[in-house]
């Protein structure tokens, strides 16, 4: 009897040593679950290079609406304030966009526009003066912006959300660009040349 008890009590703690490994079992099913959350976060990733485009694309949309602020606030002429007011409007919707689709793939963009030499230049200046230093600085920039997008728009392979949203802007950089042609050769900024801009 005696025989029989210390048999069980064995058994007992045999089944006492045993009772972990149901647990420790359990937990060895976690990592799946996991490696379908780094797959959801790897179809979101996105190239360095597409980075680089929405990074360097939200820059110089968030600084074309501070600029076209600043045109509304000291241009001296009705066709360079009407431009500004444009760049405030269409940039504003592309940066709003480009937001929403940079949060979806985890890029995380600057707060506000940096102040170049430029932008600090135009702070300081007012009149007929400014209206010059402004649109040539909207030729300048534009015809960069359209580079940037045409790279992005035409580029194989990359993401495709990015690339269709180069690819729907780059119409617009298009239009501002030939907006600023018009503007040069029609002298806008001079007094005998104010007038309405066309949109």
């Amino acid at each position: 009897m005696n025989r029989f008890k210390t048999l069980t009590g064995s058994f007992a703690l045999a089944a006492a040593a045993l009772a972990p490994a149901g647990p420790t079992f359990a937990q060895s099913t976690m990592p799946a679950s996991g490696a379908d959350s780094s797959m959801a976060g790897k179809r979101v990733s996105v190239s360095s290079a597409d980075r680089r485009f929405v990074t360097e694309a939200a820059k110089g949309g968030m600084a074309e609406v501070a600029l076209g602020q600043l045109a509304q606030q000291k241009g001296s002429s009705d066709a360079v304030k009407q431009f500004g007011a444009r760049m405030v409007e269409d940039h504003g919707k592309a940066n709003d966009e480009l937001k929403q689709l940079a949060t979806s793939k985890n890029i995380m963009l600057p707060t506000g526009p940096s102040k170049d030499a430029m932008s600090k230049k135009l702070e300081g200046m007012s009149g007929s003066g400014f209206d010059r230093a402004y649109m040539s600085e909207m030729l300048t920039d534009h015809k960069k912006d359209i580079a940037l997008f045409k790279k992005e728009a035409s580029s194989k392979g990359g993401d495709p959300e990015i690339k269709a949203f180069a690819t729907k802007t780059l119409p617009t950089l298009e239009s501002h660009l030939q907006m600023v042609l018009d503007a040069q050769h029609a002298g806008p900024m001079s007094a005998a040349g104010e007038g309405t801009m066309k949109r």
